[in-house]
């Protein structure tokens, strides 16, 4: 009788492991997985995933979650790097929610003012003609405070103000180092009551309400996240002017060709508050007497 009372309850526990089991093994065949694509800025960004790096190239790449449980919600967390230039490093990153079975796309190519993205500029000197030009395009006159986001070694707000006489001249930079060799350049100049140099990141500034000048080297790419900034907190009739780089659709007012030492530097010169005007092509004159 015990004997046959512990064989039946052996295949009663097998019998509940065995349910178990096969509702188990029900429960995985509805997990599924999920496909995410992501479209990256170039062919040769690095891609990473939840810090596990793809060895895809191309500026679309593809992977596949793991089964997933059907009416959960997960994530992972996707980074792109690249270098659009030899000077310019943007590290861009986004939060991506994925579901069983469903496809997401993720598009990184597009900058999200919400996510700003994480941009280091190489340190390129600006000749100090070109310095010059900048600051003489701008109309920089007594009383004007001049900021230079992105400032290296201080020389275009020590310009500005010992040389067009502004009233002050602001530099941000997000390197140390360069904020050491602005205060050298302003002591060797003698001006260091004058201008002031602030560290930190150029896309985290809230207000230019009281510049009436900002000068800039930065690249297309800083450029265009500066711009609603500038539009924003910049009073109508204060000037911005970019060595090299341009700001997308916000066309310039005008441009310039510096020449120095025989190579050529552009500068563009934008107003706030200002519409670009087209320009206009010579009318050809007619010889009447021919």
């Amino acid at each position: 009788m015990q004997a046959l009372t512990r064989a039946c309850l052996g295949l009663g526990t097998l019998l509940v492991m065995t349910t178990w089991a096969v509702f188990g093994l029900a429960q995985d065949a509805q997990k599924a997985p999920a496909k995410v694509i992501i479209l990256v800025p170039q062919d040769d960004a690095i891609l990473t995933i939840d810090g596990e790096k793809s060895n895809q190239r191309g500026e679309k790449r593809t992977f596949e979650t793991p089964p997933l449980e059907p009416g959960k919600k997960y994530f992972y967390n996707v980074t792109v790097f690249w270098e659009p230039n030899n000077y310019t490093k943007i590290t861009r990153k986004r939060k991506v929610n994925v579901y069983a079975g469903k496809d997401v796309t993720v598009d990184l190519r597009k900058h999200d003012p919400n996510q700003p993205d994480d941009i280091v500029v190489r340190y390129v000197p600006t000749p100090q003609e070109v310095v010059e030009a900048m600051l003489k395009l701008a109309n920089v006159k007594e009383g004007d405070i001049v900021y230079d986001l992105g400032c290296g070694d201080g020389r275009l707000p020590v310009t500005a103000v010992s040389k067009f006489k502004a009233k002050k001249g602001i530099g941000y930079d997000i390197d140390p180092e360069r904020i050491k060799d602005s205060e050298e350049t302003a002591k060797r100049a003698g001006v260091t009551d004058k201008v002031e140099f602030r560290l930190g990141d150029v896309l985290k500034i809230k207000d230019l309400s009281d510049a009436n000048v900002v000068t800039l080297y930065m690249g297309d790419d800083l450029n265009n996240q500066l711009k609603p900034i500038l539009q924003k907190t910049l009073k109508p009739g204060s000037r911005v002017v970019s060595h090299r780089f341009l700001m997308g659709d916000w066309k310039p007012e005008k441009t310039e060709t510096i020449d120095v030492s025989g190579v050529p530097y552009k500068i563009h010169l934008w107003t706030i508050g200002k519409t670009p005007q087209p320009q206009r092509k010579p009318v050809e004159k007619i010889d009447d007497d021919q």
